[in-house]
């Protein structure tokens, strides 16, 4: 299990920019900023021992992205090694927040607070997020 994920401090997930993440400009093109930050969600759940998928499918639920409010700061471009991170800063019964960054070392390339929340897969109707989540998540939060 990584360590930062389970101590209440920044997850980070490593990253490097490829040619399919860049636009004719050469940089990474905007929206893929937003798939980093989704497979550092993906990675920090299963740090914390959830695997997404099989989560998802046993508890009967989707998490989903109700909203996100997102800041460009700088480019990153072809090569570059970057880091995801993801801290959790709100939490609630049906839905979390947390603040993302996508870095290049010390330099915060974009940054985005993403809210999450928990629907069921039957009728997509916000659903708790299921107790075995919860509470290892109040213990990091």
């Amino acid at each position: 299990m990584n360590e930062e994920a389970t101590n209440g401090e920044t997850f980070r997930f490593p990253l490097r920019v490829y040619y399919e993440d860049t636009d004719a400009a050469g940089v990474v093109y905007y929206a893929n900023y937003l798939k980093f930050m989704e497979r550092a969600r993906t990675e920090w759940l299963a740090a914390l021992g959830f695997d997404l998928a099989e989560f998802e499918q046993s508890h009967g639920v989707l998490f989903v992205v109700a909203r996100m409010e997102i800041e460009y700061r700088a480019p990153a471009r072809l090569g570059d090694r970057l880091e995801a991170t993801l801290r959790l800063i709100e939490l609630g019964r049906a839905r979390m927040v947390a603040l993302q960054d996508v870095r290049r070392g010390a330099s915060a390339l974009a940054q985005a607070r993403v809210t999450l929340g928990c629907i069921d897969r039957g009728d997509w109707r916000p659903t708790r997020i299921p107790a075995v989540l919860h509470g290892r998540l109040e213990k990091i939060r």
